[in-house]
């Protein structure tokens, strides 16, 4: 009987190595023949071959981007939780809670909705200008973000339209009976104004930046720079407008990501600075806080412009801390909550409001107790309710969450169906903090 030789590392590097060697010669004859061999078909970019360094590469980088969904739209929560003119922060009335409501929803969790968009860029290039098929992307996108956004803020409509009959969330939400027909297109499309689902104008900015693709991949990969020092410009202007998106910094960062992919820029090159570019961000984060504390509700140019930068260049921070917080065990289960943060995003807004106008009624005079309760008690309910609706109502909501079905794969799943994981990804009242 033979002996079978023990398996070390050293022996499967020479077995790795001779196959890379040996793999050019093979894809040359099958090139010279008019074939292309399936590891070249899989390649990244349609291009370049993958090999097992790369496997490695997309899990970990999956992983991140994971990690960063459910940590950003975890912080996007609190940039939406209500107050009215009384219990502004900008008052001063508590304190330091009141400093840290600003730090964590003006500032800090501000920087949510660019990163979010830098990484749906990335994903939609990241196989290269050769592997993006436009008519395949618009018809995957309207199901997975342009259907969620109708069905979100029309339910949203719906219930605001009924609720006001008996003259129930005046004030809460826009007056949709007395609205403009105009104002009420806008108010459940978005196609001017903030829709009624605050917090879904993301989505709405997100299609159309796909829409846009073809032209912005174009810009990326002959003019980027150029290209992107402009919209970074118009990003920045606290009182330049333009009318495709609601978001400026949404086009810039949606736009930044898709440079990252084309010119394969490597999106982990900062990880050994992640510890620095963490603290400056906070830090960055603090000193914005306070000057919006010192000087709000109504900030100057300079403060203006600054959040609107920290908003953009804040992304870097989020995503180096990834580097670190994907190595701990919480970590990891926070990158396998999969289609929870999509269902968070979309429901926390109308859950909170529904809180604030409960609270309104008969809770304490005590804003600080709204604040802790509200945001506890929102993600405990919508954590029970993705939960529960994907056990019994799964196709319910598959089609809410856009066909993002349960937990994302596991890292072994992952790296055996690598191509299909590759793909698309997946009045001094509450209605004045609309802007936010």
């Amino acid at each position: 009987m033979a002996l079978t030789p023990d398996i070390h590392p050293q022996n499967l590097i020479l077995c790795f190595s001779r196959v890379a060697t040996f793999y050019p010669k093979v894809e040359t004859r099958l090139s010279s023949a008019g074939l292309r061999s399936l590891w070249l078909q899989r390649g990244v970019g349609g291009r370049r071959p993958i090999g097992v360094t790369d496997v490695t590469v997309d899990q970990n980088l999956s992983s991140r981007i994971n990690l960063m969904r459910i940590l950003l739209i975890s912080g996007i929560v609190f940039v939406h939780v209500p107050h009215d003119a009384e219990t502004s922060p900008f008052l001063g009335l508590y304190g330091f809670f009141d400093w840290l409501r600003v730090f964590l929803g003006d500032a800090l969790f501000r920087i949510g909705v660019p990163c979010l968009s830098a990484i749906s860029g990335y994903l939609l290039f990241r196989r290269g200008m050769s592997g993006f098929d436009y008519p395949a992307t618009i018809r995957s996108k309207s199901k997975t973000v342009l259907l969620p956004f109708l069905l979100w803020n029309g339910a949203l409509f719906a219930a605001v339209l009924l609720i006001q009959l008996f003259d129930v969330g005046i004030g809460y939400f826009p007056d949709l009976w007395n609205a403009s027909p105009r104002e009420i297109i806008s108010h459940g499309t978005a196609l001017e104004e903030l829709p009624v689902n605050v917090p879904l104008y993301f989505l709405r900015d997100l299609f159309v930046c796909i829409l846009l693709s073809p032209v912005l991949a174009f810009l990326m990969r002959r003019f980027a720079l150029p290209t992107l020092a402009i919209l970074l410009f118009i990003t920045a202007m606290p009182d330049l407008t333009i009318f495709i998106v609601q978001k400026k910094s949404i086009l810039f960062s949606f736009s930044l990501g898709i440079a990252l992919a084309l010119h394969r820029i490597d999106v982990k090159a900062l990880d050994p600075y992640a510890v620095p570019i963490m603290a400056l961000t906070f830090v960055a984060s603090a000193m914005l806080a306070t000057g919006l504390y010192l000087t709000g509700p109504e900030f100057t140019f300079w403060l203006n412009m600054s959040r609107n930068l920290l908003a953009v260049f804040g992304a870097l921070g989020f995503w180096a801390s990834s580097a670190l917080l994907i190595r701990s065990r919480l970590g990891q289960r926070l990158a396998e909550t999969g289609s929870l943060s999509f269902w968070i995003f979309c429901a926390h807004y109308p859950l909170l409001v529904i809180m604030w106008m409960v609270w309104n009624k008969g809770g304490p005079d005590f804003y600080p107790a709204f604040y802790i309760t509200a945001t506890l008690s929102a993600f405990v309910i919508l954590i029970i309710s993705n939960a529960q609706t994907r056990k019994y109502l799964p196709a319910v909501y598959s089609v809410l969450t856009g066909s993002r079905n349960g937990k994302r794969k596991t890292m072994t799943d992952f790296a055996t169906k690598r191509a299909s994981m590759i793909g698309p990804p997946t009045s001094e009242t509450l209605y004045s903090q609309r802007q936010r």
